[in-house]
């Protein structure tokens, strides 16, 4: 399959460049995944497709504020940098622009209590940096941290709660489960009650969501490990409603990844790994049987993982229709829902 096969038209107009206020107040786009059909509805109409006895599994990731901006000791050339995954012993995954001088051995000064030296270089591009620190870690990122919002958002965000889902739990990823923005408080308690089950996984965004596909035969491309947990009372939920025939709903392309993951064999099981799962046309579901998601770049592994899911045609159908319609893109904007 072919790259270009997944592209389609975005006026850059369309890109959201600020979340929805309030969460739930955006638009989304019904989907059915056999035949193509959409309707146009606001979130809090999701609540009328909700049925008793499904079960809802969202990704509780935190984002942490994993924009660091230094300097190079010696030269003070200016660097950014943004965390990806702890390897322990203060070891960290990194991305780090300019890439080209930082070079095993280069140190880099954020302020007086944090710096940093590159130990090497990774197979996706990205580097192993040591971190050095007077005080507690997470603390000093608090302070000097910003939250790693996508390069296609210009507008400086205020609020670093407004790029974190209400339920996010888990400190760890480099960015946000953009697809969990949409929900309250309000519209959980009234998911559950209608009968239907509210449950969370774990997966720490990294560089795996959102790394470009640069292979021209999608089959080439290699997705980036990240990490993923399954607490048992989730898979226990999962579990059953699969062996009674009712619906599990990821909200999410990391709910979906991490589901899938953990339920190869079709059975969903618990505990904690590292998964390169990468979904595109032609993968055989073991577990998700609806989708709750944002609306993807051209070309990405998001949208190809959708159109695995309701078929390429659907899909870019759909999003030629969002377009028309004048939806908002990417994590600050509107949401569709695949069922």
């Amino acid at each position: 399959m072919k790259l270009e096969n997944f592209n389609y038209d975005l006026p850059t107009n369309l890109i959201a460049q600020e979340p929805a206020e309030p969460r739930d107040s955006c638009r989304l786009m019904l989907v059915d995944k056999k035949t193509g059909e959409w309707e146009h509805q606001s979130f809090r109409d999701i609540l009328n497709e909700i049925r008793a006895g499904d079960v809802l599994v969202f990704n509780n990731t935190k984002v942490i504020p994993a924009r660091l901006y230094g300097q190079r000791k010696g030269t003070g050339g200016k660097v950014e940098m943004i965390l990806l995954s702890p390897k322990g012993n203060d070891n960290w995954e990194v991305l780090v622009k300019p890439g080209k001088k930082a070079l095993p051995g280069t140190e880099i000064v954020f302020n007086e209590h944090m710096s940093c030296q590159i130990v090497d270089k990774t197979d996706f591009g990205g580097r192993i940096a040591h971190f050095k620190y007077n005080g507690e870690f997470d603390s000093i990122l608090d302070q000097i941290g910003e939250m790693p919002i996508p390069p296609y958002i210009h507008k400086k965000l205020e609020d670093k709660n407004k790029y974190q889902t209400i339920y996010a739990k888990y400190k760890g990823s480099a960015a946000a489960p953009t697809a969990g923005l949409h929900f309250t408080e309000e519209l959980l308690e009234e998911i559950k009650n209608r009968g239907a089950g509210v449950y969370f996984v774990t997966l720490h965004v990294g560089l795996g969501t959102f790394r470009p596909v640069a292979k021209e035969n999608i089959e080439e491309h290699e997705m980036h490990k990240e990490w993923y947990d399954v607490p048992q009372i989730t898979a226990d939920a999962v579990n059953r409603a699969k062996t009674e025939g009712r619906r599990i709903i990821a909200v999410g392309t990391t709910s979906v990844r991490t589901l899938e993951s953990a339920g190869q064999t079709g059975t969903l099981v618990a505990g904690g790994g590292w998964t390169q799962l990468y979904i595109y046309p032609g993968y055989e579901w073991n577990i998700v049987d609806a989708i709750v998601t944002n609306f993807h770049l051209p070309e990405s592994t998001l949208i190809m993982m959708m159109a695995a899911f309701a078929g390429t045609n659907h899909i870019l159908s759909a999003y030629k229709e969002a377009v028309n319609q004048k939806y908002r893109f990417f994590s600050f904007g509107d949401a569709m829902f695949l069922r």
